[in-house]
């Protein structure tokens, strides 16, 4: 059963944190090669944030948010996580867990959304200034 549920979105102000979480079946989680955040604001195109290969662990991130955000994943849980640091008005969104099954390839570092096939609900982030 392919399943992923973001979890963790909401308000914060400029500067402060917030952390999303993506659970995944494991079904979903095992077959992947990519898992990734994507988000996407109101009128403007969805847009890759961080990727990580589920096999290695290497993860990649849109320019936007490197040094600001991190993501990890917890293998036994099946889950992935975005960290927010220092967060911007400009990273209000809905954010996106996805992932990438295997058999489309391992293209992680490109962090183009059409590139997965999977893909959760959203969770939503405000960030006032």
């Amino acid at each position: 059963q392919v399943r992923l549920v973001e979890s963790g979105g909401g308000s914060v102000q400029a500067g402060g944190s917030l952390r999303l979480s993506c659970a995944a079946s494991e079904y979903t989680y095992n077959t992947a090669s990519c898992m990734g955040w994507f988000r996407q604001a109101p009128g403007k195109e969805r847009e890759g944030v961080a990727t990580i290969q589920t096999g290695g662990g290497t993860t990649y991130y849109a320019d936007s948010v490197k040094g600001r955000f991190t993501i990890s994943q917890d293998n036994a849980q099946n889950i992935v996580f975005l960290q927010m640091n220092n967060v911007k008005p400009e990273d209000s969104a809905m954010y996106y867990c996805a992932a990438q099954a295997r058999y489309l390839g391992s293209w992680c570092y490109r962090l183009r959304e059409y590139e997965y096939n999977s893909w959760g609900q959203g969770t939503q982030v405000t960030v006032s200034s």
